[in-house]
């Protein structure tokens, strides 16, 4: 199918730098195949007038658990610790995989009415994010959550389960697959080490929580007698390419490690500060050249699936705390939410800017809206106060998955039915 968006305000990479300009972008099939020049022989099937628009490289959510998104607003107020195995894990032990599919369509839903095309998912409930993914047109990198003691059942039970969801969904290009040893607390030295060899010997990539909160960094000193990063590097998960969610508590040491290791690291200020476990040291990991790419994480402690949220954290914050306008710029901070992020998962030949033989992963925005009006500088509009009810039309992968705000490849009606009548049983 030919998409044309004709004369259309764009985002485009030029150099290092990004430059907005109106143009033309031409899809066939799945692909961007011309920006600005009509490509001869060019059909177009749809045209999508661009007066007032701004075409936008979808957003890439690099850490989230789409399942739980039926858990907004239950667990609120809490110590990080009581939030996870007070309330949270309690209601996982009741949850069933129909949940986890209803709760994962919810959270796509969610992404991409606010301009998401891409996310990764650390989930539990095999085949049912992966489900959701097939029929939403959503592009996803899954990670079966791995939590083991040495080669105990459970552990390799987890493991067989991430290679047969892996496996099952070779028909779908949208979705990837790593292996996500869950953290330093459910996961222990030696398990370590069998997912950093299984994901050596499969050639994928590593999912982790490390450094989240003061409680996890003295559990994990008192047993292990070092850092949560120290532990995941002397046990190989830094051996393969890998993403590190959160990496709140950390110090010069780890970010030295992180950076030998070309580790990236995932950024989820809003879940950060609601469990109270304080900021990344954002600024500092990037003097670094640590690669940073931001995160939503999960409805249950967010409590929103809104990347235009994190991102005007993001550029605020870390603001406000070093005592710097220029921490962390709007620039900088649309890099970290688009090309960063897919350079993380691997998949930065394939999205993450608008560019020729890209996937057309797009967001398109109406700027007749008072957030963005006047047209000033629209990249600091994204960040400053654009909110994502901006986000107009959404084409993933080359098809239009939502159109004048309507999602066109699920039913919202009955997934917010849905997961009102899961919460309700489940409480």
């Amino acid at each position: 199918m030919g998409i044309l968006l004709k004369d259309i305000m764009a985002i485009l990479p030029e150099g290092n730098e990004d430059i907005i300009r109106k143009t033309s972008i031409y899809i066939e099939g799945n692909e961007i195949i011309s920006i600005g020049r009509e490509p001869e022989g060019f059909s177009a099937d749809k045209v999508i007038d661009g007066k007032d628009r701004l075409a936008i490289p979808g957003f890439i959510n690099c850490h989230t658990h789409s399942y739980m998104s039926f858990m907004r607003n239950v667990a609120d107020d809490l110590s990080f610790m009581d939030w996870l195995f007070g309330t949270i894990d309690p209601i996982e032990q009741k949850m069933t995989d129909e949940d986890a599919y209803w709760g994962a369509c919810l959270a796509i839903i969610e992404m991409m009415k606010s301009g998401t095309t891409c996310f990764s998912d650390m989930q539990m409930n095999i085949h049912q994010t992966t489900r959701a993914v097939k029929e939403s047109g959503m592009r996803a990198v899954i990670s079966r959550g791995l939590v083991g003691s040495g080669d105990d059942e459970g552990g390799q039970m987890r493991l067989r389960q991430a290679y047969e969801e892996r496996d099952a969904a070779k028909d779908c290009d949208r979705l990837t697959f790593m292996l996500g040893p869950h953290a330093p607390y459910t996961c222990d030295d030696a398990y370590m080490r069998i997912v950093s060899e299984e994901a050596k010997k499969n050639n994928m990539r590593i999912h982790v929580h490390l450094s989240e909160s003061v409680s996890e960094i003295e559990q994990i000193k008192e047993k292990y007698g070092c850092t949560p990063i120290e532990m995941a590097d002397r046990n190989g998960l830094f051996d393969v390419p890998a993403i590190a969610a959160h990496c709140v508590q950390i110090t010069e040491s780890d970010m030295d490690i992180l950076k030998r290791k070309n580790v990236s690291v995932v950024t989820n200020p809003a879940s950060n500060m609601k469990l109270g476990n304080g900021f990344a040291p954002v600024p500092a990991m990037m003097e670094k050249g640590i690669n940073i790419c931001l995160g939503t994480d999960g409805a249950a402690s967010n409590n929103s699936l809104n990347m235009f949220h994190e991102l005007n954290l993001l550029t605020l914050i870390h603001k406000g705390v070093n005592k710097t306008p220029q921490c962390i710029s709007a620039k900088e901070g649309f890099k970290i939410a688009t090309i960063n992020g897919a350079r993380a998962l691997g998949l930065e030949k394939e999205t993450g800017t608008l560019e020729e033989g890209k996937k057309a992963d797009i967001a398109i925005l109406n700027l007749n809206n008072p957030s963005l009006m006047p047209t000033n500088n629209l990249i600091a509009g994204l960040s400053y106060s654009a909110n994502g009810s901006e986000v107009e039309t959404v084409i993933i992968d080359g098809k239009v998955t939502m159109e004048n705000r309507k999602i066109l490849t699920m039913d919202e009606e009955l997934i917010y039915k849905k997961v009102n009548e899961i919460i309700t049983r489940l409480k």
